[in-house]
């Protein structure tokens, strides 16, 4: 069972599901080769909230990798796509 949220700032939890995105080769080609970014691009923008948004959409397009990284994160999916919903306002 996930920890109880400690951090609800939608740019950190962006950051962090972006580092659980990257950690997985297969899974961070498949987020460049979906959004068109360029690794150097990726490095220049990951202060971008509409790059950390995009990142929080891509997870949110496959539940399965969404599940697993709210567990890593150890907050409810539901945070994830909170955070999403907060950074796109």
């Amino acid at each position: 069972m996930p920890r109880p949220e400690t951090n609800h700032d939608p740019a950190t939890i962006a950051l962090q599901a972006l580092a659980w995105i990257l950690g997985d080769s297969a899974r961070a080609d498949r987020l460049l080769a979906l959004t068109g970014i360029a690794p150097d691009e990726l490095r220049a923008r990951l202060g971008d909230p509409a790059l950390l948004a995009a990142a929080l959409g891509f997870l949110e397009a496959h539940e399965p990798d969404l599940v697993a990284c709210a567990e890593a994160l150890a907050v409810p999916p539901e945070a994830l796509v909170r955070a999403r919903m907060e950074m796109d306002a």
